[in-house]
């Protein structure tokens, strides 16, 4: 079966009225996960990351003048659940007609230095989906995600989105913690853990990617429900898994990161919260190592790593062959 058919998209809106709707205002004006093994203050600082700053339009982080422990701990705790009786219809909502436009990604969109707030062509993911404020993600890729969440509903799933858009700024932020030891990984302090640079990088690139390489970047990638492999295992986390590996190609969606095999040798580890949008994200990929150059890998702590670990080629590249 032809990726175009596999990924449909189905019925699509367009920008505006999407962005009227979702009360955006004028048309135009608008890593990732964590191990089992880190700490809940590590996953909140994922989550969290993508939420925009307050006072600052263009980059998204903690709120000015926050600790990153209330910070943490309020990402930390467990949102109301949404059950059949409570949850909206959220496709039923989206007014129908029309197309989205779908630029050629350039440089800064590829490497996140775009603002979701400032730009066209992205949507806030819907107040019912969404764990917190201020997750943004390509308008067509919003309109696809409301739809697959009302038809999981529709069957006793109920899909959150605990991530989405992720700017270089809210990267450098996530990687340069784990970097200078600020984050803990695995209990310790990578300086002290982890020495060497290069074995450093790769430690830190076992779930979190390095700036400008993140597709978080792209506004294409969600994270849903749970940012720990194990929560799928059982009970509700492995109703949704289930659902998004048995639906979620039918609304474009693809896990991009599967366990790691003969079929997926490189990139990082299993990710089962992580789907894409494949309509747009696999363009993107298909053409993110003739725009971007190591060059642009530039700008944060380790990056002088990146070529030497063929960071564009192993773990850019190395998703579920599934999903290209």
């Amino acid at each position: 079966m032809k990726r175009g058919d596999r990924f449909a998209s189905g019925r699509l809106v367009s920008i505006c009225a999407l962005a009227a709707m979702l009360a955006l205002g004028a048309c135009g004006k608008p890593e990732t996960g964590v191990p089992a093994t880190e700490t809940a203050t590590e996953a909140a600082t994922e989550a969290t990351a993508d939420a925009p700053a307050a006072g600052t339009a263009d980059e998204a982080g903690l709120p000015d003048g926050a600790a990153p422990e209330e910070a943490a701990s309020e990402a930390a705790s467990p949102s109301a659940p949404v059950t059949s009786a409570t949850a909206p219809a959220f496709a039923s909502a989206l007014p129908a007609g029309g197309d989205f436009a779908r630029p050629e990604p350039s440089i800064d969109m590829l490497t996140g230095k775009v603002s979701p707030t400032r730009e066209a062509g992205f949507a806030p993911v819907p107040e019912a989906l969404a764990t917190r404020a201020g997750l943004f993600g390509r308008a067509e890729a919003i309109d696809a995600l409301t739809r697959m969440a009302d038809a999981a509903r529709a069957d006793g799933v109920n899909l959150k989105v605990v991530s989405a858009f992720r700017s270089f700024a809210d990267q450098k932020r996530i990687w340069e913690a784990k970097w200078a030891g600020r984050t803990k990984v695995e209990g310790g302090a990578l300086p002290e853990t982890v020495p060497d640079p290069a074995q450093r990088a790769l430690k830190i690139l076992e779930f979190s990617s390095m700036p400008a390489t993140s597709r978080h970047h792209w506004g294409t990638d969600f994270d849903f429900n749970d940012l720990n492999n194990a929560w799928f295992d059982a009970g509700e986390g492995k109703a949704v898994h289930d659902w998004l590996t048995a639906h979620g190609a039918e609304y474009g969606f693809c896990q991009v990161y599967s366990p790691r095999g003969p079929e997926r040798p490189n990139g990082y580890e299993e990710e089962r919260w992580h789907w894409s949008y494949i309509p747009i994200a696999g363009d993107w990929l298909a053409k993110y190592p003739a725009v971007v150059g190591y060059d642009h890998i530039a700008g944060f702590e380790g990056a002088g790593t990146a070529r030497d670990i063929d960071v564009i080629a192993n773990y850019v590249e190395g998703i579920n062959p599934a999903c290209r």
